[in-house]
C-alpha cells in the first residue's frame, strides 16, 4: 500500500510546486487563455439521489475510453468477469437515458469503442426514480453533445503494451447546419489480452479436490458504427434517428494443466487444450421525437426501437490423462430480439410550484439459444461424455409493461420531494424444444420510492431515500443445458428460477458544499447466486435460488476540493461496509463467512496546464474488495492509473501516455460456498503496462451539455 500511496502523494506535492514556477512564467499568456478554465463543475458531485462524474473537461479521458473511465468512476467497482458494480450492487447501464442492450463482457467491448474523448458525465444513480426500469442502481453515460456551425470531429490512435500489444482508434465526425445535426462514431479496436487462473476446488464428500492452472491468449477485434441525426422542426419539436452496429470476433488459445484426488489419493493427473472461436453482432435502431416548451417546461419524449444481437461460438476442447483422452466440441449460437415503445411527459401543477412527470414502456423480447455438443468423446461408451444431450434449442419470450409517476415539490423553500412509484407485470415463457421441459409465469410488481431532502442553509443539507427494487435473471440463465467447462466442471441455467426484491434506505449528510457523509441500508429475504451441486456424480455450477435474510450497512465519506486557482482537482471518497449473511448461510447450508467487513476508496487527482505548458496530469487509485452473495474475496485489490497529455492549441493536437497499475498487478481471489464444497479461483488480469494515445481534431470543438428532461436531475427533488 505505501509503495502505490507514496508516489501519488509524491505526484500532488509535486503539482503544488509546480505551480509556483508556472505563476511566475506570464511569458504565453495567450496560449494559457484558450487552454485554462478558470471556472468549472466539481470533478465530483455528490446529489441526493447520485454521484455526477463530470469528465467533459478533465485530463482522465486522454487515451482512454468510455470502459477505462467507467472502472474510475467514484462508487463503480468492476470484478474479474466484467459485472459493473456500484456500491457492490449490479446496476443496469443507460447510454444518453437510453438503456443498454449489453450486459457483462459485451457490454466491456461495446464500452470499449466509444472514446472517452464523447464523454459528458457518467451518473451512478444509486436511488433512481420510478422513471427508470428499476433493477438496483443505474449507471447513465452521457454524452457530448456539438451543436456549433459546420464540420468538426477527431481521429485517435491508441497503442497499449501489456502482456501482449493492442491497438485501437477511432474517428467521431459532427456535422451541425442550422436545424441539422448529424453524428457519426466509428471505431476498431484490435485486442490482444492474456490471463491467469488458478483453481481448486473441494467437495465434502470423499474430501475430492479438483486442481487446475490455465493460461489464455484471447485475441479480439471489434469494429463498431454509429449514426444519430436529429432534426428540429421548430423551437420546440425536434425528431430523430440513432442506429448502431457493433461487432465482435474473438480467437482463443488456453492451456491448461490438472489433477483430481479423492481422500488424499491421486485419481487422474491431465494436460488439456481449448481453442475457441467466437463471433457477434449487434444491430439497434431507436427512432425518437421529443416535445420541449422552455417557457411552460413540458417535455414529452416517445422512443421506439428494436435491438437484435446474433452471436456465433465453437469451443474445442481436447484432454488427455492418465488412462484416456478425451475430445468435446460445444457450438453455441445466440439471437436476441428485442422490441420497445417508451413514453415520457413532464409537466408543472400550476401555482403549486411542483411537477409531476408520467410514464410507460412495453418491450417484447423473443430469444433463441440452440446449443449442440461434438467430439469423438460423444460416441465412446467410457468417456464421461458419452451420456450428455447432444443438442436442443432454448427459447425465451417475454412482454414487460410498466407505468410510473413521479411528483415533486419544495415546501417552504428548503424541503425537496419526490414520491413515485412503479408498476411492472411481466408474462414470460422458455422451452426447450428436445427435453421438451416449458415454464411460463406472469405476474406484477409495484415498486415505491421516496426522496426527501433538507436544506439548512446554503452550507448544510440532509438527505433521505428509500427505494423498492427488483432484480430479474437475465435469459441465458433460465437455459437448463447441460455444458462442460474447461475446469472439469459443468454449467447450466436454472429453469426455475426466482427474482430478487430488495429494499434500500440512504441517508446523506453534506456541508460546505464539499463535504458528504452518507449511510445505506440494504435489505433482502431471497436471492439467486451461482451455486454448485452434485448431478449424476458431475459437479455442476448453475444459479441457484436462495432463501435467507441478507443485510448490508454502508458507511461513506466523500470531498472534492479545488486548489491552485482551480487547476488542481482532489476527489476523495473512502468507505466501510459491513454485511450481515447470518440467517442467509444457515438457511442454505452454506460453511461461508456469516459477517463481513471491510473498507474501499478511490482517489482522482488531476492538474491543468502544468508549468503553462498545456501538460495535463492526471492519477486515480481505487481500494477494492469484491463480497458478492456465497462468494467472497480473499484478497484486497489496489487499482492505480497515472497520465501525462500534452496539448498543441494551434494544430488541435494531443499526445498522452498512460501507465496502468505499474506498481501492482491486479488479480481476483474468490471462494464460493455451497452445500457441496468450496470453489476458489485465482485470476490474473491483464490490465496494466503503457498506452501512448496520439489525437488530431479539427473544426471548432465547442460544446453544449445535454438539456436537462426531468426534474430529479436538477436537484434531486423539487423541479426548477
Amino acid at each position: 500500500m505505501r509503495t502505490i500511496l507514496f508516489p501519488i502523494a509524491l505526484l500532488t506535492g509535486f503539482l503544488s510546486l509546480a505551480q509556483t514556477q508556472a505563476v511566475k512564467d506570464t511569458v504565453k499568456q495567450k496560449e494559457i487563455e484558450a487552454v485554462t478554465l478558470v471556472a468549472r463543475k466539481p470533478t465530483v458531485e455528490s446529489k441526493v439521489d447520485r454521484t455526477v462524474f463530470n469528465v467533459a473537461n478533465s485530463a482522465i479521458l486522454a487515451g482512454n475510453t468510455t470502459w477505462d473511465v467507467l472502472r474510475m468512476t467514484p462508487l463503480v467497482s468492476i470484478d474479474n468477469n466484467d459485472a459493473v458494480k456500484a456500491e457492490g450492487q449490479t446496476v443496469t447501464v443507460y447510454i444518453n437515458d437510453r438503456k443498454s442492450v449489453f450486459t457483462g463482457k459485451e457490454l466491456k467491448e461495446y464500452l470499449k469503442t466509444i472514446p472517452a474523448d464523447n464523454l459528458m458525465k457518467i451518473e451512478v444513480i444509486t436511488s433512481p426514480s420510478s422513471r427508470y426500469e428499476t433493477s438496483g442502481s443505474v449507471i447513465n453515460i452521457v454524452l457530448k453533445k456539438r451543436d456549433d456551425e459546420g464540420m468538426k470531429g477527431s481521429i485517435s490512435l491508441n497503442n497499449r503494451q501489456s502482456t501482449k500489444n493492442s491497438q485501437y482508434t477511432n474517428f467521431n465526425l459532427n456535422y451541425h447546419k442550422k436545424r441539422f445535426t448529424q453524428t457519426l462514431i466509428g471505431s476498431y479496436n484490435n485486442g490482444d489480452y492474456v490471463q491467469k487462473n488458478e483453481i481448486v476446488n473441494t467437495r465434502y464428500e470423499n474430501n475430492k479436490v479438483s486442481q487446475l492452472s490455465l493460461e489464455t491468449e484471447t485475441r479480439n477485434e471489434s469494429p463498431s458504427l454509429s449514426s444519430t441525426s436529429e432534426f428540429e422542426l421548430n423551437d420546440k419539436n425536434n425528431v430523430g434517428l440513432v442506429l448502431e452496429y457493433f461487432q465482435n470476433r474473438n480467437l482463443s488459445y488456453g492451456e491448461s494443466t490438472g489433477m483430481d484426488s479423492e481422500n488424499g489419493n491421486l485419481v487422474d493427473s491431465f494436460r488439456q487444450t481449448q481453442n475457441t472461436w467466437g463471433f457477434s453482432r449487434t444491430l439497434g435502431s431507436n427512432i425518437f421525437y421529443k416535445y420541449y416548451d422552455k417557457e411552460k417546461n413540458r417535455i414529452l419524449d416517445i422512443n421506439l426501437g428494436t435491438n437484435y444481437t446474433g452471436s456465433d461460438n465453437d469451443n474445442l476442447i481436447n484432454k488427455v490423462g492418465i488412462n484416456n483422452i478425451q475430445e468435446l466440441g460445444i457450438i453455441s449460437n445466440n439471437q436476441m430480439r428485442n422490441y420497445y415503445l417508451k413514453v415520457d411527459y413532464t409537466q408543472p401543477l400550476g401555482k403549486s410550484g411542483g411537477s409531476i412527470e408520467v410514464g410507460g414502456k412495453t418491450e417484447f423480447n423473443n430469444h433463441v439459444i440452440p446449443n449442440s455438443l461434438y467430439g469423438s468423446s460423444m460416441n465412446d461408451p467410457k468417456s464421461e461424455y458419452y451420456n450428455l444431450a447432444r443438442n436442443d434449442r432454448f427459447h425465451y419470450e417475454d412482454n414487460i409493461s410498466s407505468l410510473y409517476a413521479n411528483y415533486s415539490k419544495t415546501f417552504f423553500k428548503k424541503l425537496e420531494t419526490r414520491i413515485g412509484l412503479r408498476y411492472e407485470y411481466i408474462d414470460l415463457k422458455v422451452r426447450q424444444d428436445v427435453a421438451g421441459t416449458e415454464r411460463r409465469d406472469a405476474y406484477g410488481t409495484f415498486l415505491p420510492n421516496l426522496l426527501l431532502k433538507y436544506t439548512f442553509s446554503d452550507k448544510y443539507d440532509v438527505s433521505f431515500t428509500y427505494n423498492r427494487s427488483i432484480w430479474r435473471p437475465w435469459y441465458s440463465e433460465f437455459n437448463p443445458f447441460l455444458i462442460p467447462d474447461i475446469n472439469g466442471t459443468y454449467s447450466r441455467g436454472n429453469l426455475n428460477l426466482n427474482p430478487n426484491p430488495n429494499e434500500r434506505l440512504y441517508l446523506k449528510l453534506g456541508f460546505l458544499k464539499k463535504y458528504f457523509i452518507s449511510a445505506r441500508y440494504m435489505y433482502t429475504n431471497q436471492d439467486y447466486w451461482t451455486t454448485y451441486v452434485t448431478e449424476n456424480g458431475r459437479t455442476v455450477s448453475l444459479p441457484g435460488n436462495f432463501d435467507g435474510k441478507v443485510q448490508k450497512y454502508y458507511l461513506f465519506a466523500n470531498t472534492n476540493q479545488n486548489f491552485l486557482k482551480n487547476k488542481l482537482n482532489v476527489n476523495l471518497g473512502f468507505g466501510w461496509y459491513y454485511i450481515d449473511n447470518k440467517d442467509f448461510n444457515e438457511k442454505n447450508d452454506l460453511k461461508g463467512k456469516n459477517y463481513i467487513s471491510y473498507w474501499g476508496g478511490s482517489a482522482n487527482i488531476s492538474y491543468t496546464n502544468l508549468f503553462n505548458k498545456n501538460i495535463n496530469l492526471s492519477a486515480w487509485m481505487e481500494i477494492a474488495n469484491q463480497n458478492n452473495g456465497n462468494s467472497y474475496a480473499n484478497n484486497t485489490n489496489v487499482f492505480h492509473n497515472i497520465s501525462v497529455t500534452k496539448i498543441f492549441p494551434k494544430t488541435q493536437m494531443e499526445l498522452s501516455m498512460q501507465l496502468m497499475n505499474i506498481f501492482k498487478r491486479p488479480y481476483a481471489d474468490n471462494t464460493t460456498y455451497s452445500p457441496d464444497g468450496t470453489f476458489r479461483e485465482y485470476s490474473k488480469w491483464d490490465w496494466y503496462g503503457v498506452s501512448l494515445t496520439f489525437v488530431k481534431r479539427f473544426g471548432n470543438q465547442k460544446v453544449k451539455e445535454n438539456t436537462k428532461t426531468d426534474a430529479e436531475k436538477n436537484s434531486g427533488g423539487g423541479g426548477k
